[in-house]
Order: C-alpha cells, then structure tokens, then sequence
C-alpha cells in the first residue's frame, strides 16, 4: 500500500499547471493505491451558527468541547458541528474508484459529497469508509460536507459513562484512490486482508491469508500474491493464486517453518504480508499488513500463557483524553502515552471503553503489549431494534478493523452492564456468538461489576471491576474475594478489570485511615496505601488472569465533582496533562520495570507538623540509605513490594533536605526533595 503525501501531490500538479483556482488541494491518480490525508484546512462552525465570520478553519483532528466538559456539568457542548472541505479532481481520477476513510466521527455522521448524502454511520470509535466514485465532478471543485453529532441518541452507545464523549472528527480522514478492481477498502472500514493464525507452534506457523475483492470488471486473468517478509524486509516466502468466477473473496495457506514468534515485550518480533492483486501479471492493488505469530491460553488456575510460558498480565485500563486535546490525538499524543506505560513496565492494556486509535494498536505490536480492546457497550441497555442493530455493527467493524494486530488477545463485548431494566444477557450472547464467528481464534471477555451466573458465564472469559477500600469494603477484603470468586467457579478464568483509588497531587495527608470517594479531600498518600496492599495481594495470585489498574490517567468526566478538581476523575497515576506522575506511579515502576530507580514517596507533602515521621523509599537496587540534613539514617534492604522505609525521623524546624542513595555495579543512583517542618 502506498501512502502519498498529499504536499507531494500538489507539488507534482503545480508543476503540471492542473491546480485549481482559490488554491483547494487537487487530487490526481499516479498509482494502483494512493491513500491522501485530508487532515488540514477544513472549515467548521456549529449546526446552531452558520454566520461566517463564526467559522473556524481547523486541522484534523478536532473536537469542540475539549474545555467545557472539565466543568463538572452534564450540559457540556453535545451537539452538531459541520466540517467543509473543498478539493479539485483532476481527469486522471476518471476510471479510478474514490473512497473516503473517516477513522472516527464522534458520534453519528452524515457525509455529503457536493450536496448529495454518500453515506452515513453511527458509532464515534471505529472507523467507516464510503466510496463517492459516483458523486465525484471530474476536472472540477467537489465539496465534502460532514455532519458530526455528539448529541445524546438513545440508539447509539454509549448511553452514559463515566467519561465524556466528546463530538468532532477526532480522528484522521484520508481519500483512498484505487483501480476498478480493488482489495475492498469498504469491507467494514477494514483492511481487506485477514491473516488468520490457525495453528502456530515454535516449529511452523499455518496462516490462512483471507482477501475480501471488490471486482468490477471479469475476472479474467485476475490473482493474488502474497509475500511475508521478516523484520528486515528479506522475503520469507511468496505465494500465488488465480480468482475465479465468481470469486469476492480469496483463501490462501501459508506455512511459515521455525517461526520467529511474537513474545510479549520480551520480543516483540514482526513479520509483515503484502498482499497484491494482479491482472494479467501486473500489480493493480496492494495492501500491507503486520504479521506477529504468537499462541497463548488461559487457564482458571494457573492465569496467562503465551508461547507456552506463564506470564503475568499487568497494566492499565485508560481512556484516550488529555488535557487540551481531549480526544484529539496525534501521533505524539499516543508516543508520549506509550512511553509512560513502558516506563513502568506494564505488559497489557485494556483499551476502555471503545477501540482506541489505529497509531495505539500499531504501538503496542511494536512494543509488545498484550491488549483487551472493547465496544461501547458501557452505561446501559435498551431493548432497542436500532441500539442493537449497532452495537452489532460496531462489534463486526472492531474485529474486522484490528484483526490482524498480534497484540490483540481479548475482544471486550461490555462493561459493567445491569440487569435492572431490559434483561441484556440474550443480547450479550447475541454478541458473543458473532465474535467467535468473526474470529475464532481470539477469547471473549466481559467486564462486569455484579455476580449474576446467567451473565458472567455468557463469554469465554470473565473480569471484575472491584474497587475493595475506595468504594466499599477494606483494603484487605480484596484478597478473600479473590479466593472465594476462584474457588466458587472453578474453570472460569478470572481478572481484575478495575481497581483504584483517587487522588490529588495537591491533596495530603500523615498515614490516612480512610476516605471519602464523593469528597472534596483525596490525599494521594490514600492513592499509594491502596496500591501497595492491592498490589501484595495480586501478586501472589497468578490464577487472576490480569490486573488492570483504574487507570493510567486521569481523565475528563462531567459527572464528576469531587477531589481537587471539578469534571476530572482523579484515580489517575499520572495527572491529566501527564507532567506529573503520582507516586503510586513508581510504585509499580519499582515492582514491574527491571530498570534501576530510587523515588522518595511523599514528595509534594512539602509542609509538614510533626516533627518525628516516616521516611518511604521505592527502589529495585536491593538496599538504600537515607540522609536527613547530611546525617546518614542507616542503610536499609528493601521489602517484598520494593520499599524501605525509616521511622521515627526526627526533623529540624524549617527546611529539611531529604537525599537517598543507592548503588547498582559501579554506578550510583540519588534522589532528593525538601520538607519543611512548621509546628505551628
């Protein structure tokens, strides 16, 4: 597949003198595929407010309520906005087919192509194609209209939640040019080619290569080729079939013998597969995809296996928003995301509660992060022909979009769905019954925060969001829930889809007892206390098939009005704009990344009372020791969860300097901070 800049097209059409008047992008063929981003210069302005001189011109992506939602009110901006983009199509398009691509349309669109609807689509998180071959003007100006609601539609999900859905095209638009005859870019927004592991074992890998066609002309002398090539780009091996009358879809095995396979962040190795289509020999369409041989398991007693070895799956579930850009993302946005979670050392992630952005998925097969991605199917349930209609499609179109990423090994179908108004266990059935028929080789799974049989045996998998000391219960409850849920199912496997606890880096309080969740008052030493304990308990529970923490950061959530901050849910371990990371953070970082670090907890608890405290260190080196005001307090080993902790500290009135060392090999590691000491 090849990606031609669009700067690189006009360019080449100045040069041609073919540019048209007013300066709009002229969209020429050169190629079998082109695929042309249309992310810059659009013209927006609300539904409610056409004036001109209240239009904007915006870059892609975008969205309207990144500010107004952070007030902690439920009428932040949910409405319509229009996007308007002109472009000329040169006579070279003739004959070619047309396709425009929307990554993501928060949450219904209309697209319209010179005043004519070309199509519609419902869902804000995945993406949807619709060929405007038939309504293009060749050698003139043509004109895409897109109609962008966000506005609460009781047929499309989600219903409610505890985040904000945000309105806008906040993800990429591209123009995808192709011949008559085309791998189908519009089979569900998908790629057009599944690369199917049937079996794969550490001496052979048997993939089936599906290629969904869309053919326009006989099918005479047509083929498809496929090439897997190794992570240097040498050939591993090239195959060949013809299509046949009346053929829309190809099937090809391939065997790959002794495979480089796909392990987890430990290696993380990638093949690709070009596929093309061929008439008469020659390449008329091709597509690329990644290519990450793996098999796992999970067992009810002994957890996650891949490539035939345990592994403990921990990580994060997140959503995509961040301070300013809310849902917005760029290619830097998910870089400086992925590099906080490897920082840590997570190895899995749940992409809550929608499918993320293509560049997130892309990224963790890069770097080897297991994923759980999900549908919307979050905040309720209605009994509903179109509601339900929908979330069926949004679910064919989840799987089909994201098939072939090796980092894929869990396919959500809902979160925390109750059965307090229309029962949505037969659905949920309904929905587990199409994944396994889109794809076999992958488990479902469901999160759900209630113990009801008639749901929770529905998928293959099951998780619990449980939230023991925080809403509820004790910090403690958490391991005799886990025992007792394992004991009464056996042959279920289980994870932890949730837990966490909130907290303000600008909240503190000395060794806290409790909290209030609803309350103004979330001391991140709570925050800390929380994780350290959840942490002993899952630790040594590898019959928990995962441990996702709630969550990576904190995020954008209207209902909400607690903390330090209104419209935010703080149980973030790193703060909305990701400047700052709390010390729960490091917490993990010490216990999950083998990378050497010392932190000192406590560090933005800058003014302190009492005069005689606790001093916590986290560090992986195996011992530290401590200096208060240039005076050694002893070296100390660090405990089972990587701590070590002096008491009974006596501070100085006024300043004191707090330095920690430690020593790995030859090389010395430090960390500082300042307390001061005000009995007053």
């Amino acid at each position: 597949m090849k990606k031609i800049p669009l700067l690189l097209v006009l360019c080449l059409l100045i040069l041609s003198k073919t540019y048209a008047q007013n300066d709009q992008p002229v969209i020429e063929a050169n190629a079998s595929r082109m695929i042309i981003p249309l992310d810059q210069q659009w013209h927006f302005h609300f539904l409610f407010d056409s004036r001109r001189d209240h239009q904007q011109i915006v870059d892609l992506p975008h969205i309207w309520d990144a500010q107004d939602a952070l007030d902690g009110k439920m009428n932040y901006l949910r409405t319509t906005g229009i996007y308007e983009k002109t472009f000329f199509a040169g006579n070279s398009l003739e004959g070619k087919r047309i396709f425009l691509y929307f990554y993501g349309a928060n949450s219904v669109a209309y697209v319209f192509l010179n005043n004519k609807l070309a199509g519609k689509h419902d869902g804000g998180y995945t993406a949807f194609c619709i060929e405007i071959t038939g309504y293009l003007k060749l050698n003139a100006e043509n004109t895409i209209r897109v109609e962008v609601s966000n506005a609460y539609n009781p047929d499309v999900a989600p219903l409610r939640g505890d985040f904000n859905v945000y309105g806008g095209l906040h993800r990429p638009v591209s123009l995808i040019i192709t011949q008559p005859d085309c791998i189908s870019p519009a089979d569900y927004a998908s790629a057009g080619v599944f690369l199917i592991q049937k079996k794969v074992t550490g001496q052979s890998a048997n993939v089936e290569v599906k290629t969904v066609l869309s053919i326009q002309e006989p099918r005479k002398n047509l083929s498809v080729r496929t090439t897997v090539f190794d992570s240097t780009n040498k050939i591993v091996l090239t195959g060949t079939m013809k299509v046949n009358e009346p053929d829309s879809m190809t099937r090809q095995e391939i065997i790959i013998h002794h495979p480089h396979l796909w392990n987890g962040v430990a290696d993380p190795y990638m093949y690709s597969a070009k596929v093309e289509l061929l008439r008469n020999d020659q390449v008329i369409d091709e597509v690329t995809q990644p290519l990450g041989l793996r098999y796992f398991r999970v067992s009810a007693d002994s957890g996650f296996f891949l490539n035939g070895k345990y592994l403990d799956l921990h990580g994060f579930g997140f959503h995509e928003d961040k301070a300013g850009i809310a849902s917005a993302y760029r290619q830097a946005d998910y870089d400086t995301d992925v590099a906080l979670i490897r920082g840590m050392g997570a190895n899995a992630l749940r992409f809550t509660h929608y499918p993320h952005g293509n560049p997130m998925y892309d990224l963790c097969d890069k770097y080897g992060i297991v994923v759980w991605t999900e549908i919307p199917f979050v905040g309720g349930f209605t009994d509903d022909k179109p509601f339900k209609s929908h979330l069926r499609n949004m679910l064919v179109e989840m799987i089909r979009q994201h098939y072939n990423h090796p980092a894929i090994m869990f396919w959500g179908l809902e979160n925390e769905i109750h059965v307090d108004g229309d029962d949505p266990v037969p659905f949920i059935k309904e929905l587990d019954s199409i994944a396994h028929g889109e794809d076999n080789t992958r488990p479902t799974t469901i999160a759900t925060d209630i113990q009801l049989p008639a749901l929770n045996q529905v998928s293959d998998l099951i998780a619990y969001n449980r939230y023991f000391g925080w809403y509820g219960g004790k910090l403690a409850d958490l391991a005799s829930w886990a025992d007792k849920t394992h004991a009464e199912k056996p042959g279920k496997p289980f994870a932890l889809s949730e837990y966490g606890a909130g907290a303000s880096i600008y909240q503190h309080a000395e060794k806290p007892e409790s909290v209030t969740p609803s309350g103004k008052f979330h001391p991140e030493e709570w925050q800390t206390k929380f994780h350290e304990q959840s942490w002993a308990i899952l630790k040594v529970r590898p019959y928990i098939w995962a441990k996702f923490i709630w969550c990576l950061t904190d995020f954008g959530s209207a209902i909400r009005n607690e903390g330090f901050s209104r419209g935010i849910n703080d149980k973030g371990l790193i703060t909305y704009d990701r400047k700052v990371k709390k010390d729960a953070y490091y917490f993990y970082k010490a216990n999950w990344n083998p990378a050497p670090i010392i932190y000192i907890t406590e560090r933005r608890f800058t003014e302190r009372k009492n005069p005689v405290t606790s001093i916590k260190v986290y560090t992986n080196l195996g011992k530290a020791e401590l200096f208060v005001n240039g005076i050694s307090m002893g070296v100390k080993k660090t405990d089972d969860l990587k701590r070590v902790i002096w008491d009974n500290v006596q501070l100085q009135p006024g300043v004191n300097k707090i330095l920690v060392k430690a020593k790995s090999g030859n090389k010395d590691y430090t960390d500082h901070c300042e307390w001061i000491l005000n009995k007053s």
